[in-house]
């Protein structure tokens, strides 16, 4: 079977709403900016984001009027003006629910006051977090908010997502593996994946198998081995749905037999995939 991954960019749509702050998403879950606004400033409405890259003045937004959009979204779960983008927001406290969380986070910055009218992924220092977590770093405390007072934590649970056709997943949108089972074997069960790191010899599974795995994932909205996890499978080819897609499709390798039972994320090349998707936002 032949896939492809496909890197267009298009931009989805959030709204801001006057929806209050209480009832939304946990803060003591959500990333910080990282960020102050109006530093630096030209002149011109621009001044210095995150690494001095260019980023409106006005740019990260308010703290509330941020978790206004955010708790919209979650409650939806999808961008609200653009519903074909899911916005889970999982509560666990595992590194593929952070990794997922930021993401949702990073859309709704990005369409904060309509149709790819927000703030850049700059003004915050989310995209290194990001490729941190992916890496395996969990984040520190202190790039965490902490709860208000008067908004007592209640997160909203993550929607499901659509089902699939009755064919299962788009072939198409799936990345490939990268990667070939058995490769230097050992002679103790374990291969050489990605860059040479050991995996199970049987890793990355068969392709079949792998996207009946994904398709069943997609149509429960989460990994049916792993039900805290999300399972979102938007089919835009914005570079914020590709990074949605391919969590999706690492977490789904990984609980293939089972609750953390499957196969690394090095049975293939998706982490660096994942980096460079993340590096375009």
């Amino acid at each position: 079977m032949k896939f492809q991954s496909l890197l267009a960019f298009t931009i989805a749509a959030v709204s801001v709403s006057a929806i209050p702050v209480r009832r939304g998403v946990d803060t003591s879950l959500v990333v910080a900016f990282g960020v102050n606004p109006n530093v630096n400033p030209t002149g011109t409405g621009n001044c210095e984001g995150f690494n001095g890259v260019a980023i409106p003045c006005s740019c990260p937004p308010d703290e509330n009027t941020y978790l206004n959009s955010l708790n919209a979204n979650v409650a939806a779960g999808h961008d609200v003006n653009n519903p074909s983008v899911p916005a889970p927001f999982p509560t666990d406290n595992s590194q593929q629910s952070a990794i997922i969380r930021l993401q949702t986070q990073i859309s709704t910055l990005q369409n904060l006051n309509g149709p790819g009218v927000g703030c850049p992924a700059a003004a915050t220092n989310w995209s290194p977090l990001l490729a941190s977590l992916i890496a395996g770093t969990p984040l520190p405390s202190s790039d965490l908010l902490s709860a208000p007072a008067a908004a007592p934590a209640a997160a909203a649970p993550a929607a499901a997502a659509p089902a699939p056709a009755s064919g299962g997943v788009d072939p198409s949108l799936v990345v490939p593996f990268g990667v070939t089972p058995n490769t230097d074997p050992t002679g103790t069960g374990n291969c050489s994946g990605f860059n040479g790191v050991a995996i199970p010899c049987s890793c990355p599974p068969d392709e079949a198998s792998y996207i009946a795995s994904l398709s069943a994932n997609v149509a429960a909205g989460h990994d049916v081995n792993n039900p805290s996890i999300a399972a979102p499978f938007p089919t835009d080819n914005s570079i914020n749905s590709q990074v949605i897609r391919l969590q999706t499709q690492i977490s789904t390798l990984q609980n293939l037999h089972g609750a953390g039972v499957g196969c690394p994320a090095a049975a293939t090349n998706w982490n660096p995939l994942l980096a460079s998707l993340i590096a375009q936002q």
